[in-house]
């Protein structure tokens, strides 16, 4: 037998859940921040070092920061605007707001901070994202976020069993 309570493999089940929303939740949100940049390299030759002839390369380079915020793809947005039943105006604020709320309720996750409001916050996200992709019929991201809602679901089931966290009562 082991020392072990029964509840222990929950705990680390909802441990795992919690890291992995946590993550996704950050990665997803820190790419709103995501741009590119031009810049120019020496061409290498075979051993490493700049070619003689002094030839350059511009290479794009990913970037973060502030001034490559985009809550949502171009694309999206372009869709979104020809929808009748999603008002411009909210479009805008839910761009504006996207990433950052990812990446504060990520954090939350990761640090186990009102983790059960933190969930129910992310749930409904992946949810009024889903509704965005169901509006412009973009069926694959559905099922993706289809399955973002199950595993959050999953965790908050799960949550009573959260003994690694801060203000675990909400």
């Amino acid at each position: 037998m082991s020392d072990l309570p029964a509840s222990f493999d929950k705990t680390l089940a909802f441990l795992l859940l919690r890291l992995w929303l946590a993550q996704r939740a950050i990665v997803a949100g820190l790419e709103k921040f995501a741009g590119t940049s031009v810049v120019k390299q020496p061409l290498l030759d075979e051993f490493g070092n700049p070619d003689v002839s002094g030839a350059m390369l511009e290479v794009k380079v990913k970037a973060y920061g502030i001034g490559n915020y985009h809550g949502l793809p171009e694309p999206l947005v372009v869709a979104f605007q020809k929808e009748p039943l999603l008002p411009g105006f909210l479009l805008n604020i839910y761009g504006a707001t996207l990433g950052y709320l990812l990446i504060v309720t990520g954090l939350m996750l990761l640090l186990g901070i009102c983790t059960r409001s933190v969930l129910f916050i992310t749930g409904l996200i992946y949810i009024s994202l889903t509704f965005g992709l169901m509006l412009i019929n973009q069926n694959d991201g559905v099922a993706w976020l289809g399955l973002h809602v199950l595993i959050t679901a999953v965790a908050l089931s799960l949550a009573s069993y959260n003994k690694y966290g801060l203000f675990k009562k909400f």
